[in-house]
């Protein structure tokens, strides 16, 4: 079997909905858009407002926490929404995902691409809703995340298991209203929580089990992203996969080879040409 073929057998599991995408901010680079996708663009564009000690620079973690130590988290905020002010349409994986509706959808970027997809679904398209993670700078509330249905209307803390299809948003959104997470003591106390799974909703536990994941648009070479990515597909199914272009870091290697993921060498783009061939 080829690593094309491989990749159509392992869209058709998620679209039957017996494996969980997982997205990275690769695919939010592939719209072009203009909006930071990845870490180290998303750090560059605060950097370019303000400037940063050099121990912080080039961390995104770090970057962030001086900003918000040094000028409060009110201008931190400000910097991401205006990083991420523009807003691109939808691209052919957020739209295929959107159709297919598989029961756990993973987003690990900050956009809300994969959400306004969902939202443009016509009939049968409220049956779904988002879970996201929440900072606690300048409250007292004991939560980890926030729940949304399909028009954006809070309904909790957690997420309602009659929805055909969850998605969940672990460091957040970048979006008017909402939170995320994105300096160092946003992250501190999930970090602390997150090997014994209190940070993840129970319903993003209940709907991974069993099921294994494919990740799309990843890549494993910061810390923290492979921190999330580990714990997120903890006690989920066997025979986790990755499309991942070569070449990878001696961390990503490692990694891939803890968690026994198979890496398909193929650029992102086969996954839209895949989605345009048809069965």
């Amino acid at each position: 079997m080829t690593a094309h073929q491989r990749l159509a057998q392992l869209l058709d599991q998620v679209a039957a909905g017996a494996r969980v995408p997982y997205l990275g901010a690769g695919v939010a680079a592939a719209l072009a858009s203009g909006q930071p996708a990845s870490p180290a663009a998303l750090c560059a564009a605060i950097e370019a407002r303000v400037t940063a000690p050099k121990r912080a620079r080039g961390n995104l973690w770090a970057v962030a926490q001086f900003v918000e130590s040094r000028r409060f988290r009110k201008t931190l905020d400000g910097l991401v929404q205006e990083a991420f002010a523009a807003a691109p349409p939808p691209g052919p994986l957020h739209r295929w995902l959107a159709r297919v509706r598989p029961p756990l959808i993973v987003d690990a970027w900050y956009d809300s691409a994969l959400l306004d997809a969902a939202a443009e679904m016509g009939e049968g398209g409220d049956r779904w809703g988002w879970v996201q993670g929440v900072s606690r700078n300048g409250a007292w509330e004991p939560i980890w995340t926030r729940a949304y249905d399909a028009r954006g209307a809070l309904v909790g803390d957690a997420p309602d298991p009659a929805w055909q299809t969850l998605i969940y948003k672990p460091h957040g959104l970048v979006r008017p209203g909402h939170s995320f997470l994105i300096s160092d003591s946003d992250y501190v106390e999930v970090l602390t929580e997150i090997d014994i799974q209190s940070p993840i909703p129970a319903e993003v536990q209940a709907r991974r089990t069993g099921r294994p994941f494919l990740f799309l648009g990843c890549r494993f070479d910061d810390q923290l992203l492979r921190l999330f990515a580990r714990q997120i597909a903890k006690r989920s199914g066997p025979g986790h996969a990755a499309v991942i272009e070569a070449p990878l870091t001696r961390m990503e290697a490692r990694f891939l080879d803890e968690l026994d993921i198979e890496r398909l060498d193929l650029p992102l783009s086969a996954v839209t040409d895949a989605l345009a061939t048809p069965a």
